[in-house]
């Protein structure tokens, strides 16, 4: 307490709850000299001072509960605020201004009610008997944690936010995870009809069941499992655990008992500075109605505790307005974005759709009625644009002459908004109400890196949805100012990716839980760090990527080692060296298609590729062509692809060069080396260059006196022709060269760099390139020649490697426990696809009836 503030002058200000909302007003009054006027009271029911509920989900994937509190400890600490856990507050006594606790009474001359929310249960018979687990609280993870001993298989009830983090902890616990939603589409309040459609097609991939339009009737009983959830429509579902989690209520038990007036809809009702029906009680967060809405994301909580905190401190009013329920998330590793009105219901207003069915991915843009002005946006599995679209919403920047283009892929989108043209009133962090200007006095004021940002704005503190765009202001603003600045690969690792892969060469370290623990900062890492190491480990030491410490690195298509399609299926593609393939290896293909109702076709990279494939049904399909002497053809690695050729001089009467043999070579010498991005290669017999050598990363085309050699080219949505790098050259000197370059490009590249955009950006461009790999400028070329050597002596087919592993096929179930397909599955024939007829399949619900 400041000693020129007397303690009987002070009032008495009790804040009713401890979570994030409470917390936050704590850490705004003090900061704004409310201990000038006020002894602060804290009351929370929980045994924790406040943690971070956003990020839940970390707690079961091993991070520690001390390391989720908010804040520092010495807030709570400081002469003039008491905090007061595993307290509750029974009654308010508004006659007599005192709240009542099992311990006595106390008095205030200010209220704030921050008592948030509590899941709802929906009143089915037999949930009582369910033991009612919810996903909310670190307590009720303890209790799912518990309940998952021994159980094989999960419900969650909601397919909500919440809901779907809840299935996302209950796959972290192993289980066959279900998730049961009375809507049409998972997340209806965020998405629309094809972007719920698209999620589901994504998490089903997953091996998550999704049953939707399931009213639960009752829970009885099971008979393999725990429990018999019934549906008023559709079979039953047996379960070991139900985690109910569908909606919140607003708790407002004290406020109903005090008299306060409610809102129609629940929560207590608030005027536009926070106050209830009794101008001495506020109410903030989610046991707040305002103009009859209650708001469930921490942002508009936020800005409900800064409007409370400016008026009890006598500051100029701070009116709230409503919030921006805008949300970026990634759940069960899947990107989805919801901005401002994502479902148009802005009356005349327009929408834009586009549909990636190669990616499964899904954008909706809302513009208005005149063209004008960017409404909202839906993004389903690509979130790279949210960061912009939002700043067109959240600014009112007019959008291109055609809307569409923001949403567009690479290469027909227009431009992405620079931060650079946003103005200083943009707001980057919506949780803390940080705009630009605010990150550039930051700046300014001798903030010269982001944590210290972070440090002083509290931007991307709250649910972290702004940390990307936060990364970019801060970069370009520190550049401006000529500050070095700080490239490193996340908050994980202070390091680039150039430098992480050194590290790991240098210090020998094979696992991702090694390299944090020695070079890095936290316990779990983020879905930037973790595909980059895994790349470098995979670049360094060509491990299997199944092996259990690297499969949590990889994303979807490398951890079942298949390309997942648009409707949840996924691609086959063989190896087919040089495109070189025998009568035997076709009928064999042709075989398995047959077989297993695949759709064929021939690439563009001379592969034959099969698209259809159930999840359960990959392994077989591999082992049948493994036994025919294939293997995998690494279409879903950043890694090398193909090496396209001619039919060179065996047969065209204009090639010079056997140009099929140096493919086979090529490809078989490169076959599973793992790259920062795809390699594709070419090897053409002739000048007449059939095989389009020079649009590959790799290209070879044959000379009378040998091959010349053309590099860091790629078509695609950049294309660039590829550079002459060397003139007839042996077959030796060709290969060694290439291993030179593969390699160097591995060592420096960026993450997810193509060697066309490594070449632009290398200092001194061609020509310094030249002089590292042909003349050995850096004496690095027998470590880089001896690196790949090591890479290439430990290649084994992926595929392989797993099918002689049980533990590894176990991935490839749709259930935990049981090898069948799911029987609610619908197939839809694409371009003729023949689909075979299954054999009798009896569903898990028929079967325990």
């Amino acid at each position: 307490m400041n000693a020129s503030a007397p303690t009987d002058t002070l009032q008495d200000l009790v804040i009713v709850g401890n979570g994030m909302v409470g917390h936050h007003c704590v850490e705004q009054l003090v900061a704004r000299g409310a201990l000038q006027r006020y002894r602060i009271h804290v009351y929370g029911e929980e045994s924790r001072r406040a943690y971070d509920r956003v990020h839940l989900s970390e707690y079961l994937n091993g991070r520690d509960a001390g390391s989720m509190a908010l804040g520092d400890a010495a807030l709570y600490e400081q002469e003039g605020v008491t905090l007061r856990l595993h307290t509750a507050v029974l009654e308010i006594d508004r006659h007599r201004r005192e709240i009542v606790t099992a311990q006595g009474r106390h008095r205030y001359d200010k209220l704030v009610l921050a008592t948030g929310s509590y899941p709802f249960v929906p009143p089915i018979a037999g949930a009582e008997g369910a033991s009612r687990l919810v996903y909310r609280t670190l307590d009720d993870l303890d209790l799912i944690r518990d309940a998952a001993g021994g159980a094989r298989r999960g419900v969650v009830v909601g397919g909500g936010l919440l809901g779907l983090e809840a299935a996302n902890a209950l796959k972290s616990l192993n289980l066959e995870a279900h998730v049961v939603e009375f809507a049409p589409r998972l997340m209806p309040v965020q998405l629309d009809e094809e972007g719920g459609a698209a999620l589901r097609a994504r998490i089903e991939a997953l091996g998550v069941g999704v049953h939707l339009s399931r009213a639960t009737q009752d829970i009885r009983p099971g008979t393999q499992y725990r429990y018999r959830m019934r549906f008023a429509e559709g079979a039953p579902l047996e379960t070991d655990l139900i985690v109910f989690s569908a909606g919140i209520r607003p708790q407002v038990a004290l406020a109903r008992k005090a008299g306060l007036t409610l809102a129609e809809r629940g929560g207590v009702a608030i005027d536009d500075h926070c106050r209830s029906s009794d101008e001495d009680i506020y109410a903030i967060g989610e046991c707040a109605a305002w103009n009859g809405s209650v708001f469930g994301l921490v942002a508009p909580g936020y800005q409900m505790a800064r409007t409370v905190a400016a008026a009890l401190c006598g500051e100029p009013a701070q009116a709230f307005a409503g919030a921006d329920m805008s949300t970026k998330l990634k759940l069960l590793g899947v990107d989805v974005g919801s901005i401002g009105d994502a479902h148009g219901a802005t009356p005349g207003s327009r929408s834009y759709r586009y549909i990636d069915e190669a990616g499964a991915g899904y954008r909706r843009l809302v513009v208005s009625a005149d063209g004008k002005r960017v409404l909202g946006a839906v993004l389903v599995g690509d979130n790279s644009c949210y960061d912009t679209l939002l700043q067109y919403v959240q600014n009112g920047i007019a959008p291109p002459a055609d809307p569409a283009s923001l949403i567009l892929p690479q290469g027909q989108a227009a431009p992405l908004l620079g931060v650079e043209s946003l103005p200083a009133t943009a707001t980057i962090c919506s949780c803390h109400n940080v705009s630009k200007g605010a990150i550039c006095d930051a700046i300014d004021g001798g903030c010269a890196d982001l944590a210290s940002v972070k440090g002083c704005t509290k931007a991307a503190s709250g649910c972290g949805g702004c940390a990307s765009l936060l990364k970019q202001v801060v970069e370009h603003e520190l550049a401006a100012r000529g500050v070095a600045v700080d490239r490193s690969l996340c908050e994980h690792f202070a390091y680039t990716r150039q430098e992480l892969y050194a590290i790991v060469r240098v210090g020998g370290i094979e696992t991702f839980e090694q390299l944090l623990a020695s070079h890095g900062r936290g316990q779990l890492g983020c879905d930037i760090c973790k595909p980059a190491v895994g790349s470098i480990l995979a670049s360094c030491w060509n491990r299997p990527i199944q092996d259990p410490h690297l499969v949590p690195l990889q994303d979807t298509n490398d951890t079942f080692m298949a390309n997942m399609q648009k409707n949840g299926t996924y691609s086959v593609v063989p190896r087919i060296p040089a495109g070189e393939i025998t009568p035997d290896g076709l009928i064999a293909i042709g075989a398995v298609a047959k077989k297993y109702g695949l759709y064929t076709k021939i690439t563009g990279g001379q592969r034959i590729d099969l698209f259809g494939a159930q999840l359960h049904e990959l392994p077989d399909i591999w082992g049948e062509l493994i036994a025919a002497g294939f293997e995998t053809g690494h279409a879903y690695g950043k890694s090398t692809r193909t090496v396209k050729s001619c039919v060179g001089s065996t047969w065209c009467r204009y090639g010079v060069q056997d140009s099929v043999r140096m493919a086979l070579d090529i490809e078989h010498r490169y076959k599973g080396l793992r790259s920062p991005h795809k390699l594709k290669f070419a090897v053409s017999g002739c000048t007449r260059e059939c095989a389009e050598a020079q649009s590959k990363d790799i290209g070879v085309i044959a000379t009378e006196k040998g091959w010349n050699l053309y590099v860091c080219g790629n078509g695609g949505m950049r294309p660039r022709h590829a550079e002459l790098f060397a003139t007839d050259l042996d077959d030796a000197t060709l290969i060694r060269i290439i291993d030179r370059l593969l390699m160097f490009y591995i060592r420096t590249a960026d993450k997810l760099q193509r060697t066309s955009v490594w070449r632009e950006s290398l200092e001194g461009g061609l020509d310094y390139l030249k002089r590292v790999v042909l003349e050995d400028s850096l004496g690095l070329c027998a470590e880089l020649e001896a690196q790949m050597q090591l890479v290439v002596d430990r290649y084994e087919c992926e595929w392989a490697n797993a099918l002689n592993d049980p533990e590894k096929l176990k991935r490839f179930r749709t259930f935990v426990n049981d090898s069948r397909p799911d029987p609610d599955i619908q197939f839809v024939q694409e371009r003729g696809q023949p689909r075979p007829a299954p054999a009798r399949v009896i569903p898990i619900a028929e079967e325990i009836a």
